[in-house]
């Protein structure tokens, strides 16, 4: 590939360097003038080939750096992000260097006899090979290629723009890894567009992730500029490499059920200054998965939806189960969820078969968003159910021990392509190749819910009993006061005295009105109660003392147990109070006919009023149907009425199979039964 011209190139660099011209100045220079027939400068100033180090087999190492040390600046950034000459230490040390370089020496990669872009594709492979037997840790940046070759599928299904003679379209991947997604992407739309003009953007944090990628791009002489190395979503010292950027398409396998507490810090100060003219503005996940944080960051790079003028932007990101369900009304995962689908930007969701990652055997999902749905997709999701498409490998590779073949990756294209409710495929199932059911459509709203807070009224009963005097002395207000928060010792010694002839005086008052007698009714309990407190032997000190009202409620406290034979407790404007331990929340699909979004903010404190001014009817009647003939006296309170999102693939799939029939059964007992019996009359006992 630097044959060709090298001797021009060496020349000019001495030239120029007889100049006294910075080694910057010189590099501009030589770029433009030994670029040749290729669009992106790729050289090397160093006198030395792999065939003349083998010459001094005692330099071999030195010589290697130096050639190394030698290519242009973004080769050499590349070979800095190995970390290359700790590579050739070791190799050296072994004494294996010299075989490695004399092979490399032996192979005939001439441009005229391997062009640029076959080079590329014989790179890739190898990225594949090594990436497939260190399956340990390959996960972490590597997707198998027939999960991305799906992916680009789905990703380019109906899309007639990329397919115009000169169309110009971006391709990104925020996590890009080793370049894997960025080249099928390319190669799938250059297949059938050859004329495409595809400008490919990236980001990784990993070192040598991202020199393979950048190294990728620069055997098939693309440009290397819009890779940019760092953490996409910021960790202080790095952040968006493309802050000012939109894409057409998008693909991404980000980091799942990784902590993102190295971000945490940079992440959670833009959700709080910049909400949602930031990335993250609907919430965050836990901490424990910033899978989501990915597509969050992918959706700020959308270009404006066609309606607004915009060319529109689909994004193809593969999760685990965890961003479809995890997450309770109301918190970061299910109000991303919310915002997601509220605005009708989630298109489908494809369940893949488990066991086809290198590092894990955990079933994916690849979710398919877009601000340019077709108009039969829109105000609708479609759920695919692919886990039963797969065939098994001969040889295992890790985890991996199943793969898509092409006539899989077809049948879910299809089953996306027709968008049908209720669409089958044929399916291996328990050996037999049966029809299933794989495709689902659903309307937006039937993913939210209303979680509502059903309470029932407190009942208490209360005497004064030895029992219950005891059970005083745990209360934590009655402990507290022989505690003393005073510094100086005298003081701190006189409260917890006062606090001890307190408590005293109160169990000596109790003791003196003990009773049999039960009471169901604690307002007539309460006037038995201040009775017996009027008579506390307070020292002079504390004769106008009055009990607060947390002491008071402890004393209250210890003196009751529950009872669902007393009467109702009530406060004070005579509405029930609530038992907390009787208190149970229902998950309420959202009505029928609601539109979406909903008038409610993504804040946790937000106002639910206007909610419940489209909701409150709805509610209503599910406690009446649902609730009420269980527990008659229950009621809602209406102000802890919250909006969740869920996607339960598994459930809408499930298919109920009902258990064998007994004389089934039994006829199979008595099957084995007969055989073990045949067995044992071969057995001379």
């Amino acid at each position: 590939m630097l044959e060709n011209n090298k001797d021009q190139v060496i020349q000019q660099y001495q030239k120029l360097k007889a100049q006294n011209l910075s080694e910057e100045a010189i590099h501009k220079i030589i770029a433009t003038k030994a670029s040749g027939d290729r669009n992106h400068p790729l050289y090397n100033i160093s006198p030395f080939t792999f065939k003349k180090m083998l010459g001094d087999p005692d330099g071999i190492a030195k010589n290697l750096v130096a050639y190394i040390n030698s290519f242009s600046p973004k080769a050499l950034e590349i070979f800095e992000k190995f970390d290359f000459e700790k590579e050739i230490e070791k190799l050296d040390s072994a004494n294996r260097l010299f075989t490695i370089v004399k092979e490399f020496a032996d192979i005939d990669l001439h441009p005229d006899r391997v062009s640029n872009l076959n080079m590329g594709y014989v790179f890739e492979e190898l990225v594949r090979k090594f990436n497939e037997q260190a399956n340990e840790e390959a996960g972490d940046h590597f997707t198998p290629r027939e999960v991305i070759g799906l992916m680009a599928n789905l990703l380019y299904t109906d899309e007639e723009e990329v397919y115009k003679p000169g169309i110009v379209r971006t391709i990104y991947d925020p996590t890009c890894g080793t370049g894997g997604m960025l080249s099928v992407s390319e190669e799938y739309i250059k297949e059938q567009n050859p004329q495409a003009n595809l400008v490919l953007f990236g980001q990784e944090y990993n070192p040598e992730s991202w020199a393979v990628c950048c190294s990728d791009l620069l055997i098939k002489d693309e440009s290397v500029d819009n890779i940019v190395f760092g953490d996409t979503l910021g960790d202080g010292k790095t952040g968006d490499g493309h802050p000012q950027e939109k894409f057409h398409y998008m693909m991404s396998n980000p980091p799942f059920g990784v902590e993102w507490k190295p971000q945490q810090d940079f992440v959670v100060k833009e959700y709080n200054t910049s909400g949602f003219k930031g990335r993250f503005g609907p919430g965050l996940p836990r901490i424990n998965d910033g899978a989501l944080l990915f597509l969050l960051h992918m959706i700020s790079k959308m270009h404006d939806a066609p309606e607004d003028g915009g060319d529109g932007s689909k994004i193809g990101i593969v999760f685990n189960g965890s961003p479809l369900f995890t997450g309770d009304a109301g918190s970061g995962e299910s109000n991303i969820r919310r915002w997601i689908i509220e605005n009708d930007w989630l298109d489908a969701v494809v369940a893949l078969p488990d066991q086809l990652f290198y590092n894990t055997g955990i079933f994916t999902y690849i979710w398919i968003v877009s601000n340019k749905k077709q108009a039969n997709r829109k105000g609708k999701v479609q759920l695919i159910d692919a886990t039963k498409h797969f065939q098994k490998m001969r040889k295992s590779l890790g985890n991996k021990r199943n793969e898509l073949s092409d006539a899989h990756i077809a049948e879910i294209t299809r089953l996306y392509g027709e968008f049908k409710h209720d669409n089958t495929s044929k399916v291996l199932i328990d050996g037999e190749s049966k029809e299933k059911i794989c495709s689902k459509i659903f309307n937006n709203r039937e993913f939210g819910y209303l979680k509502i807070t059903v309470e029932r009224p407190l009942r208490l009963n209360f005497t004064i009993s030895d029992e219950r005097i005891e059970r005083l002395k745990d209360e934590t207000a009655f402990a507290a006061l022989t505690e003393s928060k005073k510094k100086d010792k005298s003081e701190k010694e006189a409260e917890i005295k006062e606090g001890l002839a307190l408590q005293e005086s109160i169990l000596e008052a109790l003791s003196k009105f003990k009773t049999d007698k039960q009471y169901k009714d604690r307002e007539k309990f309460l006037k038995v109660l201040d009775n017996a407190l009027k008579n506390l032997k307070l020292a002079p000190a504390l004769k106008n003392l009055k009990l607060a009202p947390a002491l008071k409620k402890a004393i209250l406290s210890a003196l009751s147990e529950r009872d669902a034979e007393a009467e109702i407790c009530r406060d004070s404007k005579g509405n029930p109070e609530p038992d907390a331990d009787l208190r149970d929340t229902e998950l309420v699909p959202l009505p029928g006919k609601i539109s979406l979004p909903l008038p409610l903010d993504y804040d946790a404190k937000a106002d639910n009023k206007e909610l419940l001014k489209l909701v409150k009817k709805h509610i209503d009647e599910y406690l009446k149907k649902e609730v009420l003939p269980h527990v008659p006296d229950a009621w809602v309170d209406y102000s802890k009425t919250k909006v969740g999102y869920e996607i339960p693939l598994n459930r809408h799939f499930y298919v109920y199979e009902p258990p064998r029939g007994l004389d089934e059964i039994e006829s199979e007992i008595e099957k084995v039964e007969a055989e073990i019996l045949e067995m044992l009359k071969d057995l001379k006992l």
